[in-house]
């Protein structure tokens, strides 16, 4: 697959299309949240599960795209920088809260799991990337294991939540998982209907993206990591920030921080789909030393945001919170002169 949009047209689709995932992600935080209630899944699982893999859509199909375009780093690069960017949405959101840490009032063991998960699944994408290029049928093994730790993640997130061996100290600020008025007018059915569609518009924007994001790297002085880390990343991560942040003001705390921590893990997977999608041998082998970079950069934002979790600083952003910003400017800073 090859791109066949010049700038001109590029440029356009790249903005329409960023523009329907924002708008569309708004739409989802509130119909994610009032399903966490009438299911009963809750808000730490409904946005991990429902609101992290609607959101990821768009960035799933840039990656694909990609990898059949022949632009592995863009691929590559999309996915770890997407989770890059979603963590320093974090501290966005914790800056829209204003009222106390956003770690500390939002409290969920689930979360910090989640946090950690993350942190398994990118080293086994950088094993991948360091070990021997055995593939069978075109297909690294790292990709079967990240499907399988997401699954297996999954399942004991859940355990987590339902039977928690420790659970963090409550106090006057910490903001529990407690179902919302829901007056019942508004059919489950329905809401399962306004779901489809809003994922459905995110999963065409995120076509749009991903042809104009290879457009875009194939037909200007930018490398596909450039691309990747600054463009289509943020782009298709946008419903991520407006989901966080209207999350927040609803006061669906733990929904805004599990949309963000599980979607980063759901966003992982983008490179097994890339791999699966790339048929000229393995993607972990196909990228560069830029794109190493990448991953252990965005690593080190999941685990300083972990600790944030862990530590529940009461005022303010926190350590962690300008910490995260700064590694977060300083790796693009690295990123657009490596």
């Amino acid at each position: 697959m090859n791109a066949v949009w010049g700038l001109p047209v590029a440029i356009p689709v790249f903005v329409v299309s960023a523009t329907v995932i924002g708008f569309a992600g708004v739409r989802l935080a509130r119909v994610v949240d009032r399903l966490a209630d009438r299911t009963g899944l809750g808000e730490a699982i409904a946005g991990m599960v429902l609101l992290a893999g609607a959101t990821s859509l768009a960035g799933l199909v840039v990656s694909i795209v990609a990898a059949l375009s022949g632009e592995p780093s863009l691929a590559v690069s999309n996915s770890a920088g997407g989770i890059a960017a979603q963590t320093a949405f974090i501290v966005v959101a914790d800056l829209a809260y204003r009222r106390i840490n956003l770690e500390h009032a939002a409290a969920s063991l689930t979360n910090i799991f989640s946090s950690l998960l993350m942190v398994v699944m990118l080293s086994l994408v950088l094993l991948g990337a360091t070990s021997p290029p055995v593939t069978v049928a075109g297909v690294h093994p790292a990709t079967a294991l990240l499907l399988l730790s997401y699954g297996y993640g999954l399942v004991l997130s859940r355990k987590v939540g339902q039977e928690p061996m420790w659970k963090p100290t409550r106090t006057t600020a910490t903001r529990t998982d407690v179902p919302g008025s829901d007056d019942g007018t508004e059919p489950t059915r329905r809401l399962w209907g306004g779901f489809v569609v809003l994922t459905a518009a995110v999963l065409l924007a995120g076509f749009g993206i991903g042809r104009a994001g290879v457009s875009i790297a194939e037909q200007s002085a930018l490398t596909g990591t450039t691309v990747g880390t600054f463009l289509t990343s943020v782009a298709t991560s946008l419903p991520e920030l407006v989901t966080t942040v209207a999350a927040v003001r609803a006061g669906a705390l733990t929904l805004a921080v599990a949309g963000i921590v599980g979607g980063n893990t759901f966003d992982l997977l983008f490179i097994a789909g890339a791999d699966v999608a790339y048929r000229q041998g393995s993607i972990y082998h196909a990228i560069t030393s830029t794109d190493l970079f990448v991953l252990a950069w965005t690593m080190l934002l999941i685990g300083v945001i972990a600790a944030g979790l862990v530590r529940r600083q009461r005022e303010g952003i926190g350590f962690e919170g300008f910490a995260v910003l700064g590694i977060y400017l300083g790796g693009l800073v690295i990123v657009s002169t490596g």
